[in-house]
């Protein structure tokens, strides 16, 4: 008997990792987490489990709007370039993703499109007026991070 045969029934794991920002290379943090994932999946695969290991950029948010503005390229440029650059680290490193893929893609949006009807069939989501701050220069709402000052409620 192989060491790492197993004797229960084949499981279903899907495994993910922290997605990292599409602002910047890959740091070692991100290298570690992912080379212990990918130890983790190619030993459930060697024991016959179905073992999905997937992962993405994440190019949403404030990180990919600043460093878009400061290179002076659009986000999607940003995010093209980061894709590459990620992906050709991770494959340097020989880490087997079963898909990599980005948190900007059409399937991801209609994946999100799909949990959300489901939640909001079921009463989940509620709607309420909040209140934001918004830049008529930039026509655009002002994440946390672009506001200075002091909150007048704390």
């Amino acid at each position: 008997m192989n060491a790492v045969t197993n004797s229960t029934p084949s499981r279903k794991i899907l495994l993910t990792c922290a997605l990292p920002y599409a602002n910047g290379p890959i740091h070692l943090g991100h290298m570690l987490e992912h080379i212990e994932a990918d130890i983790f999946s190619r030993f459930q695969k060697m024991r016959g489990h179905d073992c999905v290991f997937i992962c993405a950029d994440d190019t949403h948010g404030t990180p990919i709007m600043i460093k878009a503005r400061e290179q002076k390229i659009t986000p999607e440029e940003l995010i093209g370039k980061s894709a590459v650059d990620h992906q050709k680290d991770f494959a340097d490193f020989s880490i087997g993703f079963d898909h990599y893929g980005s948190t900007n893609s059409v399937e991801n949006k209609k994946l999100c499109e799909v949990f959300y009807e489901r939640i909001q069939a079921k009463g989940h989501i509620h709607k309420k007026p909040i209140e934001q701050l918004y830049c008529e220069n930039d026509k655009m709402f002002l994440p946390d991070r672009f506001v200075k000052g002091t909150c007048p409620k704390c």
